[in-house]
């Protein structure tokens, strides 16, 4: 089926995609690789001891997106926290935030790589074949732009009004994307338990 992953017989996936596919998948990964931001190597000439306790951020992001992403560790999202709670979240956040980044930008790189791997043209297109590592790579990466996308729609259980909207409205394109990304994931998913 063009569009959705299928699990190989040898193990991982395929999924056949087409210009406008690949361009959109590497556009979106490519803007969320931007909101994330580059990672912070050590020096070459580094203690790699020093290196393994490098402290990241205490503050949860304020960009709403990255608040999804890296949210506290304690407490709910909006739930009032007491003043323990919120150091015990600022605390886990300052040891913890610097390597879930670091991850999620591995993804979403490995995402970027294998989609320049493919060659689509206008009137053909690209089979994608992805090992169970890239598998792993492409699902935390599609998690991933599915939460930033869903938050910068304020998508919610509770309100479906945003599958009503008319096409005039500018964020249809990205409810769009967001559908077609949790339809990938979900035939990503399928077929890795195949």
């Amino acid at each position: 089926m063009p569009g959705y992953f299928e699990a190989r017989p040898e193990g991982g996936a395929t999924i056949v995609l087409d210009e406008v596919e690949i361009s959109i998948l590497r556009s979106l990964s490519v803007q969320l690789l931007e909101l994330i931001g580059p990672g912070e190597e050590p020096a070459q000439d580094a203690d790699p001891l020093a290196a393994l306790m490098v402290e990241g951020p205490s503050e949860p992001p304020a960009d709403p997106a990255l608040a999804r992403l890296f949210p506290d560790a304690y407490g709910g999202p909006g739930a009032p926290a007491d003043r323990a709670t919120r150091e015990a979240a600022a605390e886990f956040r300052r040891y913890t935030e610097t390597d879930l980044r670091a991850g999620k930008r591995e993804n979403l790189l490995a995402v970027v790589g294998s989609l320049d791997g493919l060659s689509a043209r206008e009137d053909e297109d690209e089979v994608l074949r992805l090992d169970a590592d890239l598998c792993r790579q492409w699902l935390g990466a599609l998690n991933d732009l599915r939460l930033a996308i869903g938050t910068r729609l304020e998508v919610s259980e509770e309100d479906d009004t945003l599958m009503r909207l008319p096409d005039s409205d500018p964020r249809k394109p990205m409810v769009h994307a967001y559908l077609w990304l949790g339809g990938l994931q979900e035939t990503l998913v399928e077929s890795l338990t195949a």
